[in-house]
């Protein structure tokens, strides 16, 4: 079976890389020179995106679903986890400041999944921003003992912090976050009707998951609300100056 090369990955996703390059040759013309702590955050982006939707594929398998794995996206190959419109926003959201980010879903099949549908799902589902918070916070930890050249110091905070605040982000629990499938696997451990109610609802929930999603973050940036920030970055903050000291 033939392994595909970069050669041709490019050549089927051309349109996707030509667009990614002229974005990036036209922050460069007008900017001159791409500065050290935006290179910093493009690969953090790329190291957490790429973690984290390996730890999906990866955890799948593990349960009983191989869709992923045959799909080649047990890997830690970025380009295996790219989404076209979802990196083009990695890139806006790196330049401006603003926006969201995001990496090629993994495909699941939760009937697979041991040990039922539902709370192997939210496992499935948790995996993705526990690797990105087990990641950040090792990293952070590691600069207890990390000191000079600045320029590593630096990396390091940068990918800890990062990674941990996409962590923290994607446990909220609204779809099409990974946090809203944890919560349903939570639900699905309790047999109560109460639970059984919210569960439904969650699940129902699911198929407006992106139009809540954009819809938050636009009322939140409308009303100067930093939503986004109480219930990521302050977590993310918490854990990196606990574990860097």
């Amino acid at each position: 079976m033939h392994k595909p090369s970069f050669l041709d990955r490019f050549s089927q996703d051309r349109i996707f890389w030509l667009v990614v390059g002229v974005i990036l040759l036209a922050f460069v013309l007008l900017n001159a020179r791409l500065s050290a702590s935006i290179l910093i955050s493009l690969a953090a982006l790329l190291v957490a995106i790429t973690i984290h939707e390996c730890s999906h594929a990866w955890v799948a398998s593990l349960l009983g679903d191989p869709t992923a794995r045959l799909q080649g996206r047990v890997t830690l190959n970025p380009l295996r986890h790219l989404d076209p419109l979802g990196t083009v926003m990695m890139l806006v959201t790196t330049f401006t400041g603003l926006g969201i980010g995001w990496g090629k879903p993994v495909p699941v099949t939760p009937y697979r999944l041991k040990p039922n549908p539902r709370l192997g799902n939210g496992i499935v589902a948790l995996s993705g921003p526990a690797s990105n918070l087990l990641l950040g916070s090792v990293l952070a930890f590691l600069l207890r003992f990390v000191y000079s050249p600045a320029w590593l110091v630096v990396a390091i905070r940068g990918l800890a912090l990062i990674n941990l605040v996409i962590g923290f982000f994607n446990l909220i629990p609204l779809p099409p976050l990974d946090g809203n499938s944890v919560l349903i696997g939570l639900l699905s451990l309790s047999k109560s009707r109460w639970a059984f109610t919210i569960s439904e609802a969650l699940y129902r929930m699911s198929r407006y998951g992106p139009i809540l999603l954009f819809g938050l973050i636009f009322v939140a940036q409308l009303f100067g609300l930093n939503v986004f920030g109480w219930l990521a970055w302050a977590p993310a903050q918490a854990l990196y100056h606990a574990m860097a000291g």
